[in-house]
């Protein structure tokens, strides 16, 4: 392994670490987490909550106001297939 591949080995660790804390932060805030994909539409993004439920929502502003509208609940196997796409994509456990 060379020098730079092991710099960018760290820094993918870095990465996750940071992730990992954030989500687990906002979880212990009863705050959801963002999960952004290219599978939804653009605004659309997936909330992720510490009950392990998901929720796709909708940003939109009006005037100066950030607002989100509700789009619906994901199933269980959803949930499921969301999460652990995210963690493996930005290598988490």
């Amino acid at each position: 392994m060379t020098a730079l591949e092991k710099e960018l080995a760290i820094q993918d660790k870095k990465f996750a670490a940071t992730i990992e804390r954030i989500r687990n932060r906002n979880f212990s805030r009863n705050l959801p987490f963002l999960i952004l994909s290219n599978n939804l539409p653009e605004g659309q993004g997936y909330y992720e909550y510490a009950d392990g439920h998901i929720e796709i929502q909708e940003v939109y502003t009006i005037g100066a106001d950030i607002e989100t509208r509700f789009i619906r609940t994901l199933s269980e196997t959803e949930a499921i297939v969301v999460r652990n796409d995210f963690k493996l994509k930005n290598g988490l456990q």
